[in-house]
């Protein structure tokens, strides 16, 4: 049976949207997919530490991800 969500080993080119990438596990994995060649979209509350992960032409969308307001 294939996987329902089987392994990328080649990031190079693909997208990836991380939710609290402004710290911790999420600033990490970010580092990492940007390293392995993905485009990043990045979103987490906090903004100034948002922006201090992110690279120049990575989309930031600074929300809280449980306020349906912070996401319109």
């Amino acid at each position: 049976m294939k996987p329902l969500n089987p392994r990328i080993s080649d990031w190079q080119g693909k997208r990836a949207w991380i939710i609290g990438a402004s710290s911790g596990i999420g600033e990490a994995l970010a580092r990492r997919l940007r390293r392995d060649g993905a485009r990043l979209a990045l979103t987490a509350r906090n903004q100034a530490a948002l922006r201090k992960v992110a690279a120049p032409g990575e989309l930031v969308l600074p929300a809280d991800v449980t306020d349906v307001e912070s996401l319109r």
